[in-house]
């Protein structure tokens, strides 16, 4: 069922709290925000009220702070915030509690401020009523625009929504949009392209597109389990137990309902260890050496999976070819995206979905090449594998 966004409601000179994820890194030992991405991301929903005289009240989480922690306020987001929207945005020391209540009663319509890391509260995670009921008071209104912590079943996401009507930002509606849309009615063919490092993190998301697609490439260190599974030695190669079994049950799921295509590495990078210094090797995948590990797909692979995807119409991808972070394993995973690039340019869906795989696209500048790249890490998995996100829920429905 549709969800309300922001385009539903007056919100003229209301005050609006915007759930945001300005969950950002930043250069180590500075107040120097590294990536902004996250922040640039919410600015069309932040404009869209502004322009509609609303007051926005953003609010959003940093880290994992245990109470109050100077390393971990937001202000330098607030000073992040005015630079992309040319005025200022007031910014309290804290969600609530007096400091809260007198900026947000400083915001006149079209006015932006910031409220303090909401995990400073224990009551944040513990989805508390009382802190969600206080967070409210300072509002009529909430947007969610925080995809990327739908997931959890916070006051700030879940909560907070029983005391305000929620609606979505458009963030949050353009990430269900892609992603709901890939996994009900994607335009054919249809492939998954997944990667990571385990079969274990991945079995669930894999189990739910293996009916809804045309074609599976499998990459990253989960190839080794389904490499297993076909009766291949993978040297030391970190797997689990129970993961080849895991990825039999996916080869067999896709027989049985057949006209799917499953393609596994043909080559692949090996290393005795993922370090930028290891020497590396390029072999079959029936003949990896019982002291190395693999850490990329090899150059046929590459090809073959390039051919592959040139002639798909929709590609989801979630998880990276390899150890992407160093060079020497970082072309399987640059040769994927460069294809999923090309086909952009020729009209095909492309969806990142979320985590490594938008790191490994955005370190390529690539990102922008794509149809959409997902904000969200843990949420967009979980999305994909078909769970219900508590932050999703709790938006109204259109009726």
């Amino acid at each position: 069922m549709p969800k309300l966004t922001i385009r539903d409601i007056d919100v003229s000179e209301k005050r609006v709290i915007v759930r945001a994820d300005f969950n950002v890194t930043f250069v180590p030992k500075t107040n120097s925000i590294a990536d902004d991405s996250r922040i640039k991301a919410t600015l069309p929903t932040i404009q869209h009220l502004r322009e509609r005289n609303a007051r926005v009240i953003l609010c959003s989480h940093l880290g994992r702070p245990n109470g109050f922690d100077n390393e971990l306020r937001l202000e330098p987001i607030a000073q992040r915030l005015s630079q992309l929207l040319g005025s200022p945005v007031k910014y309290a020391r804290d969600c609530i509690g007096e400091e809260a209540t007198k900026v947000v009663n400083e915001i006149g319509p079209g006015d932006v401020g910031l409220l303090e890391n909401l995990r400073f509260h224990p009551g944040e995670e513990e989805n508390d009523p009382d802190f969600a009921k206080t967070l409210s008071q300072i509002a009529d209104i909430y947007v969610n625009d925080a995809f990327g912590t739908a997931h959890r079943s916070h006051a700030s996401t879940e909560g907070i929504t029983h005391f305000l009507p929620a609606v979505s930002g458009f963030l949050m509606e353009k990430e269900m949009e892609f992603l709901g849309n890939a996994l009900e009615n994607p335009s054919k063919p249809f492939m998954a392209v997944i990667g990571g490092a385990k079969v274990s993190d991945k079995i669930t998301v894999l189990k739910n597109l293996v009916p809804k697609v045309n074609q599976i490439l499998i990459g990253g260190g989960m190839a080794a389990a389904f490499l297993n599974a076909y009766g291949h030695a993978t040297g030391i190669s970190q797997v689990q137990e129970d993961e080849p079994d895991m990825a039999r049950d996916i080869v067999k799921q896709a027989a049985r309902l057949g006209g799917i295509e499953l393609l596994l590495p043909l080559d692949v990078v090996v290393a005795d260890r993922i370090d930028a210094n290891a020497e590396t090797e390029i072999v079959f995948t029936d003949s990896i050496p019982k002291n190395k590990m693999i850490l990329d797909i090899g150059p046929r692979t590459r090809e073959m999976y390039e051919t592959a995807i040139a002639e798909t119409k929709t590609v989801l991808w979630n998880g990276p070819m390899g150890a992407f972070e160093y060079a020497a394993f970082s072309e399987g995973t640059k040769s994927v995206a460069t294809a999923l690039a090309n086909i952009t340019a020729n009209g095909s869906i492309t969806i990142i979905g979320g985590g490594s795989t938008t790191e490994a696209v955005e370190s390529l500048n690539l990102a922008n090449k794509m149809t959409h790249v997902s904000t969200g890490g843990g949420a967009s998995l979980e999305f994909l594998e078909g769970r219900e996100l508590p932050g999703v829920s709790a938006i109204q429905e259109k009726v």
